[in-house]
């Protein structure tokens, strides 16, 4: 999608019980062969996707197994123009997007600085993306995924420039990987050359506006959800597509595991990942990390998570 005026965001949006078994049966435990494929089609300065993040982050933890896991970037923006970008929400340069994010942020509660678009904007969105698709074809999704949550902290937690090319090697050198070689790379046609690859497969899913997953089965039917949702739209819309009643959720891994694994935890991704109330969240992390794994910090009233 390389329209550059599609920045539109809408924010509604031993058996107990009978014992009937043989003697002795054959059981496969093998886990069910992965049929469903699921696209998230996302834009790394794309605020409504940050929005989303707690519930998507559960989701794919809990239900995970049921699918495969693929992000396409769909190219939010390629420049700014003359004309107006988002008009329903008033925004016709990158000044305008610094009060609609910090608006997004504050309803969601996954909170958005947004004072760098007027400092010092994003001119295009294309330079990061280009960087996650050279990393994807490099080292892999869980890699991808993990620079394009990175460069989203950057972004809107702590005001950084991630379409700059220092900005997109610190952030890359910071993944324990080579951030000069990468980022070259994705200046090179063949960056360009990745992402028109992903802007076509998300035109082919006939994918408008971010974000949007899209859950395709075998019979290649599928589920489309647009926009940020609670994590039963998700869950329900998975059972569709796998014609099941109910589905089995792993248990959820530890907030010790979590957050080693992830780095940085918002309240809010530690609330829903546990079901946990908000006023509860302190006593919650006490109890669950031990003293001095972590750090507890706040960004625009809102608590955030950090491991040591």
């Amino acid at each position: 999608m390389t329209n550059k005026n599609n920045m539109i965001c809408d924010m509604e949006t031993g058996i107990c019980g009978v014992a009937e078994e043989e003697d002795m049966e054959v059981i496969d435990f093998n886990q069910p062969k992965k049929s469903i494929e699921l696209y998230y089609v996302t834009d790394p300065i794309c605020s409504h996707c940050w929005a989303i993040e707690p519930v998507l982050l559960r989701f794919t933890e809990q239900y995970g197994q049921y699918f495969n896991f693929h992000t396409v970037m769909g190219g939010l923006l390629e420049k700014w123009g003359d004309g107006p970008v988002d008009p329903a929400n008033g925004i016709s340069g990158p000044a305008d997007v610094a009060g609609h994010w910090r608006e997004v942020g504050e309803h969601f509660r996954m909170p958005i600085d947004g004072s760098l678009m007027i400092d010092n904007p994003v001119q295009s969105s294309y330079p990061p993306s280009r960087v996650f698709k050279v990393i994807q074809k490099q080292h892999g999704d869980e890699a991808a995924n993990d620079y394009l949550r990175r460069a989203r902290e950057a972004l809107f937690v702590f005001n950084r420039n991630i379409a700059k090319k220092p900005v997109m090697v610190d952030i890359v050198n910071g993944l324990g990987l080579d951030g000069e070689t990468i980022v070259n790379k994705a200046e090179q046609p063949i960056g360009q050359q990745l992402l028109d690859e992903d802007f076509a497969l998300a035109r082919s899913l006939g994918v408008r506006g971010f974000p949007t997953i899209i859950m395709v089965n075998e019979e290649n039917k599928g589920v489309k959800i647009v926009g940020g949702r609670p994590l039963e739209y998700y869950v329900d819309g998975l059972k569709r597509i796998l014609d099941a009643e109910e589905l089995e959720p792993t248990e959820q891994t530890s907030l010790s595991d979590l957050i080693e694994k992830e780095k940085l935890l918002f309240s809010k991704e530690i609330e829903v990942m546990y079901d946990v109330e908000k006023q509860d969240i302190k006593a919650f992390v006490e109890k669950e990390l031990k003293p001095g794994s972590y750090q507890a910090k706040e960004f625009l009233g809102e608590l955030y998570f950090t491991a040591e």
